[in-house]
């Protein structure tokens, strides 16, 4: 595996997406940072029959979160040990990064794949 795929995958979308969808997938990533998974829900819910490619990115970016907070918790419960206070920490700082790397290939008008993440919703 090389360093690309540690930052996630990326594709081209079937169809050039419009200015306004690019502009909610840039958004169902970022409004993570303050809003969790509660924006790309309702982004997903919003716009799931509208636009496949907003669809797909609040999708994602929804399975993330959901993937982030059971992390949270599994590594809440290690606290006890106290290796849950590092790992907390480097979670936070892996989902900024990866948000922000999300954020810019949405930008790009490509479609992105974290590169993990527990595909619950599909």
């Amino acid at each position: 595996m090389n360093t690309q795929e540690y930052m996630g995958q990326e594709s081209l979308p079937q169809t050039q997406p419009s200015s306004d969808e690019r502009t909610m997938a840039i958004l169902s990533h970022v409004l993570c940072i303050i809003g969790s998974f509660i924006a790309p829900l309702i982004i997903y819910l919003l716009k799931k029959d509208e636009s496949p490619y907003v669809k797909e990115h609040a999708l994602e970016a929804l399975n993330f979160q959901i993937t982030m907070i059971i992390l949270y918790i599994i590594s809440g419960i290690l606290i006890f040990i106290l290796v849950g206070f590092l790992l907390i920490w480097a979670l936070s700082l892996i989902n900024l990064i990866l948000i922000i790397v999300a954020t810019i290939k949405a930008s790009e008008d490509k479609l992105y794949k974290y590169p993990f993440n527990f595909r619950l919703l599909k």
